[in-house]
């Protein structure tokens, strides 16, 4: 028996509890894993409420990642010991994730723990962490410089966004930082490294075919409108890395930035990523992030505590980053 946070549906109702069952019950994985910590972001916060459409199936153990040993191994990649993690797989949506004691998964989703980071370390970092390096990885391999002018970062009080912050300011860019909120996000995202603040109303206006070229690049994590006014400010040969989708599926843009500008729109995506540039993607994250990175706004909360904690995110009442303690 193993102890697990469950989601089950009755009468079209999420239920969570923390409770017991036995091993037996978990699903089908050729690696076996005991969990240390799991993170908590607002898409479990809506998962364990049930304010959202996250969980494919149920009974379900939510957490979107995971750290932990393997206890049994039949992947010849890993043996019983070794220290993984996991990240952006859609675990706790279709398969059970991270919050619970036990865990079996493929193989093929884990990588192994980075050197210079532990269990808590890369759940304070999590899938939002690694996708903003993945973000952050593909301005750098545009052959955009620092010297080439400012990078502008969407949604940066998010978890995707203030790690790329924090990592683009590693690397010597200057960053604008795009909030809705700058009296209270302001100061925050300054001390991340962000240059100066752009109030995302900025952002909102319909965007021309072409506008003034204001960013050397832009990381975006909103998407739909936003992201076409962005596509219209980038400079001439500049980049642009996109991975959300929370402004919708339409982007009301045309060809004018690609062909008269030569933007590059490039997509990222935490699991449609190959298992080397998954490795590296970790490996930076390891060199890159200094160590007031996971003393910033990072809460440590029980496996008991969880649901509460779910509560509390959707309700806008914890920021930054959250880790559960399996």
């Amino acid at each position: 028996m193993f102890k697990a946070l469950v989601l089950n549906q009755e009468d079209r109702n999420t239920i969570a509890a923390v409770t017991e069952i036995d091993e037996s019950q978990l699903p089908e994985g050729n690696v076996k894993i005991d969990v240390n910590y799991s993170s908590l972001n607002y898409k479990d916060g809506l998962a364990i409420t049930g304010k959202g459409r996250i969980v494919r199936n149920f009974p379900m153990v939510p957490g979107i990642d995971l750290s932990g040993v393997v206890s049994q191994s039949d992947d010849p990649r890993y043996k019983a010991g070794d220290e993984v993690v996991l990240t952006g797989w859609g675990v706790g949506e279709g398969h059970w994730g991270g919050m619970a004691e036990k865990a079996s998964l493929n193989g093929d989703w884990l990588v192994p723990m980075p050197k210079g980071l532990d269990a808590k370390k890369v759940m304070a970092i999590g899938t939002a962490g690694f996708t903003a390096m993945l973000c952050v990885q593909a301005i750098v391999d545009a052959d955009i410089k620092p010297e080439d002018g400012e990078i502008l970062v969407t949604g940066s009080s998010g978890g995707v966004g203030s790690v790329a912050i924090t990592l683009l300011n590693q690397l010597g860019y200057k960053v604008a930082a795009v909030t809705g909120r700058a009296s209270e996000n302001g100061e925050l995202l300054k001390s991340l490294g962000a240059t100066r603040i752009v109030e995302r109303s900025e952002l909102e206006e319909p965007a021309k075919p072409l506008e003034k070229q204001l960013w050397a690049g832009a990381i975006d994590t909103v998407g739909s409108k936003v992201l076409a006014k962005v596509l219209a400010q980038v400079d001439y040969n500049g980049a642009v890395a996109a991975c959300g989708l929370a402004g919708g599926f339409d982007l009301p843009t045309t060809v004018m930035p690609f062909i008269l500008r030569n933007v590059r729109l490039q997509g990222i995506d935490s699991v449609m990523c190959p298992r080397e540039k998954r490795i590296k993607a970790w490996e930076q994250l390891a060199e890159l992030l200094p160590a007031s990175f996971f003393d910033q706004a990072t809460k440590e909360v029980s496996l008991d505590d969880a649901i509460q904690a779910a509560e509390d995110i959707t309700n806008g009442q914890i920021t930054g980053r959250v880790v559960i303690k399996i």
